[in-house]
């Protein structure tokens, strides 16, 4: 059955659904990381769990522009309603968002670019966990602050410099496989 893939009030309505499940998905993936450093250290991985399904779905109900504009956007004001915009949260989401639009641009709103800027907005959590290897002093100091104590020392043992490529590498994987699941459970119309 077809149904219309383009910008209408319904599918803005659902849109905005998706909007509300990929900040909350976000949030439980950062949720995770506060139980226990080694979920910080895989930020990445659980959001291939938790994300990627959520955008998949509004990509493929709006295969036109802006559906991924609409997720960051929804990040960008979670971010300053919880009053943590700062330049390492909000420029990653701005650029996930760039770069999805334009890969689903690039594949005309096809399943391959649908697919691939799924995977690129599971990194909305990026600026949390990246400042563990791009960050570290501040990193350290911050868990030291908020956390309960040796979650900071724990943190930096889970985190070595070869962990990054790891984390990414299978996030990514996971991503494709719950992109794949996703598509089968909910029948995504072929383009």
């Amino acid at each position: 059955m077809k149904t219309e893939n383009k910008w209408s009030k319904k599918n803005a309505l659902w849109v905005l659904l998706y909007v509300v499940l990929y900040v909350v998905m976000s949030v439980i993936v950062c949720v995770f990381g506060a139980i226990h450093p080694f979920f910080f250290v895989c930020y990445q991985i659980t959001a291939g769990l938790l994300v990627t399904g959520v955008a998949a779905k509004a990509f493929d109900k709006i295969r036109n522009f802006g559906a991924a504009a609409c997720l960051s956007c929804g990040m960008l004001l979670a971010f300053f309603a919880m009053q943590d915009a700062n330049l390492w949260h909000c420029v990653p989401v701005i650029v996930i968002a760039v770069l999805a639009e334009i890969v689903r641009m690039i594949f005309k709103y096809g399943s391959a670019g649908n697919l691939i800027a799924s995977v690129i907005m599971t990194f909305s959590t990026f600026g949390y966990y990246g400042q563990i290897w791009f960050n570290r002093d501040y990193t350290y100091k911050c868990a030291v602050e908020e956390m309960p104590g040796g979650y900071a020392d724990t943190l930096m043992n889970c985190s070595p410099a070869w962990a990054f490529p790891v984390v990414i590498i299978i996030g990514i994987a996971v991503a494709v496989v719950n992109y794949n699941i996703t598509k089968k459970l909910f029948r995504f119309e072929q383009q």
